[in-house]
């Protein structure tokens, strides 16, 4: 998920007045996947336990050095600099954080190393520090790779239908209803997915990632359910082990602000991956694997899309090739362009406006009035 990390060099990108808004191709592609899999070179497949682990401990070198420096200095600095030190650590050690999550979000795709053992390894403990739980989220994860765009299927920011939308959604049609959906949606739309199920896929029953024997899971893979639970007891219980020996606005400060921040990234990154106008969504008559993973955007984050190693950026492709390490993501975009022509979707708008533009213009999925393609949703937003 993302490529080129600290070395790669950037590919060129139209930007959003040149064609974002077009709509991208709904009908069946005229390639395969193995034909694109043929225009990428095979060295962007391999996968580095050196490379990978170097950016495992780039992360975590930089993220040591910001608490250190915030717990040691900034008591010491005068009030009115504290008080704008504080924020600023926040801001930058959840940006670094997010790289952390990146990386055990590509050990949940087998595409850290070519040992299953080593990536679950890495990815679960990186998770639990997070407070994610990894092979909960991973299995959920993957089922949304294997759907994605079925609006009966797929895991993550599933659009509603215009009959589905709740009954509150016009009153929220308006910019304060925008500003509050935006600020609960970065804030505890994280937590709520992973506890209820909240813009996940309907179960006919209540879905959580924290339980076993939920029906997220199957039979074969809940023991591992229960790993994920044991890593983030034990986070949690270090946690209130700092709190008794360094206070709770300690461990808020240093930890707690950084991880809303993590969080924060995490929701808008995906809604803006699987959320715009121009994509479509597509009900069973008409969804197929490939359009499907066709069916999201690349976006530009500026310098941060090195941070977040690339997953901002090359998303096409990571839908595509999810085993392919972040580091090799770059090469294989500007590999794929060519053969995908108007399938691949980049948007380079500002990510403040895209942000604004799809809470505004994405409230539902219906077909085209008078569309032959009754199984092809776009997203609406007339109420």
């Amino acid at each position: 998920m993302g490529g080129g990390g600290r070395s790669s060099s950037p590919i060129k990108q139209r930007n959003s007045r040149d064609g974002s808004m077009k709509r991208v191709p709904h009908a069946k592609p005229p390639f395969s996947l193995s034909q694109v899999k043929k225009a990428i070179p095979p060295h962007c497949f391999n996968r580095s336990v050196i490379r990978s682990f170097s950016y495992v401990f780039y992360d975590l070198t930089i993220a040591s050095c910001l608490a250190y420096v915030a717990v040691n200095y900034f008591y010491t600095l005068p009030h009115n600099l504290s008080l704008m030190a504080w924020p600023l650590y926040w801001a930058v050690q959840g940006c670094v954080l997010t790289g952390v999550w990146v990386i055990a979000h590509e050990c949940g795709h087998h595409a850290f190393s070519d040992y299953q053992w080593l990536d679950d390894s890495v990815g679960l403990v990186l998770h639990s520090l997070l407070l994610v739980p990894y092979f909960s989220w991973k299995y959920s994860h993957r089922r949304h790779h294997s759907n994605t765009g079925s609006l009966e299927r797929d895991e993550v920011f599933v659009p509603k239908t215009k009959s589905g939308i709740s009954w509150y959604s016009k009153y929220l049609n308006n910019p304060p209803g925008r500003v509050l959906t935006l600020a609960i949606t970065l804030t505890l739309g994280w937590p709520l997915y992973l506890a209820f199920n909240v813009s996940g896929r309907s179960y006919e029953r209540f879905a959580c990632h924290y339980d076993p024997y939920g029906p997220i899971y199957s039979d074969r893979e809940r023991l591992q359910i229960y790993v994920s639970d044991a890593g983030i007891l034990a986070v949690c219980y270090g946690l209130y082990k700092l709190v008794l020996a360094k206070g709770l606005a300690w461990v808020v400060c240093v930890y707690g602000v950084p991880l809303l921040v993590v969080n924060g990234f995490l929701v808008l990154i995906t809604f803006l991956q699987h959320t715009h106008p121009a994509v479509p969504h597509y009900d069973s008559s008409e969804w197929d694997w490939l359009r499907g993973a066709l069916a999201t955007v690349d976006r530009d984050y500026g310098i941060l899309n090195k941070v977040f190693h690339n997953i901002t950026d090359t998303h096409v492709a990571h839908h595509l090739f999810s085993t392919m390490p972040h580091y090799h993501a770059m090469e294989a975009t500007k590999a794929i362009k060519p053969i995908l022509g108007e399938y691949y979707h980049f948007d380079g708008t500002p990510i403040y406006k895209a942000m604004w533009r799809e809470v505004k213009e994405c409230m539902y999925v219906e077909p085209d009035e008078g569309s032959k393609g009754k199984g092809v949703y776009w997203y609406k937003n007339n109420l």
